[in-house]
């Protein structure tokens, strides 16, 4: 369909109105706060959006923290980047490698218990700014952390600091807390084809 001015001069007063709209929902927002993110979800990406974050902390000049519960046995790319960072990224990867891997319930407990004290520590520090706990929701899903444990620490937290929660099956106490949830809808995926993980895509 072919412009013309009518339809141009409705296209400005729809984004007049609309403009106004956030302009205001903007001006009645309360003051910047640290926000909690759930990334969940049986699609690709969360991971993946959860360290496109933490790079744009890391552009802001904030100090990041990454955790990760789960993934340990091969180094992936994000790990190779952001360890290039080492006074602004403090990053522990704290997993023993997949739940179907281990295949050891106790060591996957203790694990994800060292992994917790190391992300208490970073959730009491209000001198870092931008937390990325990946993962967890799996940990969490499995029972290897007390929820009320990991709930209270979430919840006293520096006031300023942001925190991002990484995993499938987020508990409903946990999206509760959170400001932002999405989750991550799996449409189609590789995998099922028969391709296996590619370098600078899922690893």
């Amino acid at each position: 369909m072919s412009d013309t001015p009518d339809r141009d001069a409705r296209h400005l007063a729809r984004m007049q109105r609309k403009k106004a709209l956030i302009d205001e929902r903007i001006a009645n927002s309360p003051d910047e706060c640290g926000v909690l993110l759930v990334l969940g979800g049986n699609g690709k990406g969360k991971s993946s959006s959860a360290f496109g974050m933490l790079a744009r902390a890391l552009g802001h000049g904030m100090r990041c923290g990454v955790v990760q519960f789960i993934k340990g046995r091969n180094s992936t790319g994000e790990e190779l980047f952001f360890r290039r960072f080492p006074a602004e990224v403090s990053y522990h990867v704290m997993g023993e490698g997949f739940t179907w891997e281990t295949q050891d319930r106790q060591r996957d407990i203790a694990a994800a218990e060292a992994a917790w004290a190391k992300a208490r520590e970073m959730l009491q520090d209000p001198a870092v700014q931008f937390v990325v706990l990946d993962e967890l929701n799996i940990a969490l899903k499995h029972g290897y952390l007390d929820l009320d444990q990991v709930m209270a620490d979430l919840a006293a937290r520096p006031p300023m600091q942001h925190v991002v929660v990484t995993g499938r099956a987020a508990k409903s106490e946990l999206i509760e807390l959170a400001d932002t949830v999405t989750e991550m809808g799996l449409v189609k995926h590789a995998f099922a084809a028969g391709i296996r993980a590619q370098k600078g895509v899922e690893l």
